[in-house]
């Protein structure tokens, strides 16, 4: 199962970028996923919860926000999309293209609860 994986890493870079004393105060992460990441967006959110349940983080909640897939054609100049994930513009069809969005799988923002 890779979303466990990708659950893990998750929960390492938020260790490593809050301080230890702040850790249990994270009260969500949101993470943008793009259409075409490859990423089973459910199971991740299970695996995560599985995880967190141990952790300092346990009060936390993985915020997903998905990410349309994006091309720009360098031929025409447009930007369209498809439902394939073809590197082929929609417009005049040419594969001279560079993805725009829709493979990313990041930490978009980390959560913390106000203490004040």
């Amino acid at each position: 199962m890779h979303e466990l994986s990708v659950a893990r890493n998750i929960i390492e870079i938020v260790e490593q970028n809050v301080p230890k004393d702040e850790l249990p105060f994270v009260r969500g992460i949101l993470l943008k996923v793009g259409e075409f990441s490859g990423v089973v967006t459910d199971s991740l959110k299970f695996s995560y919860e599985i995880i967190a349940a141990d952790t300092e983080l346990q009060n936390s909640e993985l915020k997903i926000e998905s990410v349309p897939f994006l091309l720009k054609c360098n031929s025409c100049g447009g930007i369209t999309t498809n439902n394939y994930g073809l590197r082929e513009c929609a417009d005049c069809l040419k594969t001279d293209t560079e993805v725009l969005s829709g493979e990313e799988l990041k930490i978009a923002e980390i959560i913390l609860e106000d203490k004040s």
